[in-house]
């Protein structure tokens, strides 16, 4: 007898349906698994035997043919267990057929019938609702973010016996409650409070997290680089919808939502070692999963040691600073993640990290000094919007420097000045439904929004020509200043770009010269 059972395959950020389809006939006892599957899909069929023999069903001695259809998409993980098993009873009439084929199938099978979490639950709960199907049957950890999405029902499964139960009739299953809340309680274990002096830098990274600037911070070791880093976070702006259920699918890909978790409340924050791999940072492998770009997506990526991160791999930045997304192409085709993220560099001015530093001599050469700081391209400077230097406290500075704002009084300036920049950016975004660029930072504006949205006054605009030539402005951060003096004037709450705002713009391009 012929089964047909409802899965999906996730990949990249889309589950495509896949039809799990059973034959069996007389034959010597086998299971055979067709449809491009790789090797965790093929060794389904083991689990599958255990689990339907461990969960008191009988499996067929006959020969056994699994079709995961269509044959021309890869399919990967352990997430056609579940399919596969109830194919299989149905198959040889031990469940009905009825309900199947109005619910989306997957999940894992323990050699003991328990079925366990998969990653992109989220996805395929999003791909049975694009379908119409009345919802999706999904491992008990995986419920919640499923739950996510409306419109459908989510039944969390604990074993193969409840599932069988539930298409028998002889057992309801009550759908996961739809949690779709990003309310947060605001504490933050580190605050802007807590350090000391350097309110430059402050500054900085205020403007930084109000318009979504990529920064730079130089300076010697011990000057409060990797602190001021870490209290970033306390200052940016919350999550809206949207941009949590982004988060939330990059993270329910990669399997990093902890069980119980039904979605991203938080930006997130990672900052990998100088180590990593370039499909580490970027996304890839045999199997192509978000690299750390993509899950710092709507969030903060931290490069502490800039220049000591393989040259090759800083270079695959590019795309994401300039794109918000990264695309890793494979023989088979290519596939797309987003990458929107705000970068946040810290190196140090030499290699010795004592260039310029009033307590420490520097020790390195002129050659060594140079050949430090071009690890680090000019295309890649040019996307970072501001670069400012961290010198190290005095001994008179750390004894004497008060506490400054606290975390939620210059949270308060980004919020009013991301409001602003919304109400900008609104009528545009609502043209078309259809438009890819959304824009929600000062930082995403391309070339026909800059001129539309940061009208200068006559006096700027003079200071900004007479820049150009002094600090030998690309077009690309000649473009940049003029953004970074947009969300500065937003913080101050003016309409029209000024002199002013110019100014503190092009002074954190001015190490451009010094350094690179």
């Amino acid at each position: 007898m012929l089964a047909k059972v409802l899965s999906a395959s996730v990949i990249g950020m889309d589950a495509n349906l896949v039809e799990v389809e059973v034959d069996i006939f007389l034959g010597v006892p086998t299971i055979n698994i067709v449809g491009l599957a790789d090797t965790a899909v093929k060794e389904s069929k083991e689990r599958v035997k255990s689990g339907i023999s461990n969960s008191e069903f009988e499996f067929p001695l006959k020969r056994v043919t699994v079709n995961l259809a269509p044959a021309d998409i890869k399919k990967e993980g352990p997430v056609f267990d579940l399919p596969i098993a109830l194919g299989i009873m149905a198959a040889t009439e031990q469940i009905p057929q009825s309900k199947l084929e109005d619910y989306i199938i997957a999940g894992e099978l323990s050699l003991t019938g328990e079925i366990r979490r998969i990653n992109g639950a989220l996805l395929i709960a999003t791909c049975a609702r694009k379908l119409g199907k009345k919802g999706v049957i999904l491992p008990q950890d995986n419920a919640s973010e499923a739950s996510i999405v409306d419109g459908i029902d989510v039944l969390p499964v604990a074993n193969l016996n409840q599932v069988a139960d539930f298409l028998k009739d002889r057992q309801s299953i009550e759908p996961a409650t739809r949690a779709l809340s990003i309310s947060e309680n605001g504490y933050f274990e580190l605050d802007f409070a807590e350090v000391k002096g350097q309110g430059h830098v402050k500054r900085a990274l205020e403007v930084a997290a109000a318009g979504g600037h990529n920064i730079l911070l130089i300076g010697p070791p011990g000057s409060g680089k990797t602190m001021l880093a870490s209290r970033l976070p306390s200052i940016l702006p919350k999550l809206t919808l949207d941009e949590a259920i982004e988060v939330t699918k990059v993270y329910s890909v990669a399997g990093m939502l902890k069980p119980g978790e039904s979605i991203i409340t938080r930006r997130p924050f990672r900052e990998p070692h100088h180590t990593i791999s370039h499909a580490g940072l970027i996304g890839g492998g045999s199997y192509p999963r978000p690299g750390e770009v993509s899950l710092a997506h709507n969030g903060v990526l931290f490069l502490d040691e800039f220049p000591e991160f393989a040259k090759g791999v800083l270079q695959v930045l590019r795309q994401p600073l300039e794109d918000g997304k990264v695309t890793i192409s494979r023989a088979a085709g290519s596939l797309t993640y987003p990458a929107s993220f705000t970068l946040v560099a810290a190196m140090n001015p030499c290699p010795c990290g004592h260039l310029g530093d009033r307590m420490k001599q520097c020790i390195c050469s002129p050659h060594s000094i140079q050949r430090y700081r071009g690890r680090i391209s000019g295309p890649l400077i040019d996307r970072i919007d501001i670069h400012v230097e961290v010198p190290r406290l005095t001994k008179d500075e750390l004894l004497r420097s008060q506490e400054g704002e606290t975390s939620a009084k210059v949270k308060a300036r980004i919020d009013a000045a991301r409001v602003a920049q919304a109400k900008r950016f609104k009528a545009l975004n609502g043209k078309d439904g259809r438009r890819e660029h959304i824009l929600l930072t000062n930082s995403q504006m391309k070339a026909r929004e800059v001129r539309e949205f940061c009208r200068l006054t006559a006096q700027a605009s003079s200071f900004l020509e007479a820049s150009i030539d002094k600090l030998g402005l690309s077009g690309r951060a000649f473009e940049r200043v003029i953004k970074v003096a947009r969300t500065i004037a937003d913080l101050a709450g003016m309409e029209t770009v000024d002199v002013e705002n110019i100014a503190e713009a092009i002074q954190y391009r001015a190490l451009d010269r010094q350094y690179f």
